[in-house]
């Protein structure tokens, strides 16, 4: 009965924080450098988060000037899953002071639960696209999944963040991200080691559900969530 309650509770509070998430980090409002008219503008699309038990699946849209893509591969921009914390932290400051644009878009829990999580995550993707001030030629969106309903041209690019320096710089962008607000969710939900997992299934993360149950913030349609 004391765990169906506290269930109940964190359940009812999750619509009001879900909200929140996005007052916690607003979208990056970059100043726009004007591109040669003649310059394909191309956004690099990419998520992260998918296969957590824990929060949204985020997806960021960022579109560089081409003179800076050299430059980014030098300094070790490539699949942020191969980076350490302090390598994507670093690497996402140059990132964005360098971008035309890079825009954030989050599906969240509930919407993974009521889509699945392919389809938030395509939704994601799209939301950072639209949000972005420059609307570019081309998306590049890792991946062998088009996203439903977009308007810009896009090419799916299959293992893109190893291939496309515009795809790596949205996974680490969208990456460190994701982490600072599931480390500031970590302080409301210390039963979970999300400080330490980032909301993915260890076996900390499982205990904790076993012995105080989910959050507001769990994915329901996640089997290891569903107990």
């Amino acid at each position: 009965m004391k765990l169906e309650g506290r269930r109940k509770k964190s359940e009812g509070r999750g619509k009001k924080e879900e909200v929140e998430i996005f007052t916690l980090f607003p979208s990056f409002h970059l100043p726009l450098s004007p591109s040669p008219s003649n310059t394909l503008v191309i956004a690099g699309v990419d998520e992260v988060g998918r296969g957590a038990l824990f929060g949204p699946v985020v997806a960021a849209a960022c579109i560089l000037p081409e003179e800076v893509l050299d430059e980014l591969a030098s300094c070790g921009v490539r699949d942020s899953k191969q980076l350490s914390a302090a390598a994507r932290s670093r690497l996402a400051v140059k990132i964005r002071a360098v971008a035309v644009d890079c825009q954030i878009g989050a599906a969240s829990v509930r919407e993974i639960d009521r889509l699945n999580i392919l389809q938030a995550s395509l939704l994601a993707m799209k939301r950072a696209i639209l949000k972005l001030n420059v609307t570019p030629d081309l998306c590049l969106v890792d991946g062998n999944q088009r996203i439903p309903n977009l308007s810009i041209e896009q090419e799916t690019m299959i293992k893109g963040d190893a291939r496309s320096i515009q795809i790596a710089a949205a996974s680490i962008v969208a990456k460190v991200w994701r982490d600072e607000l599931i480390l500031r969710l970590a302080v409301k939900y210390p039963e979970y080691d999300l400080t330490n997992n980032k909301g993915y299934g260890t076996a900390k993360h499982k205990l904790g559900l076993e012995r105080y149950g989910r959050s507001a913030f769990h994915r329901q349609s996640f089997s290891p969530c569903r107990r």
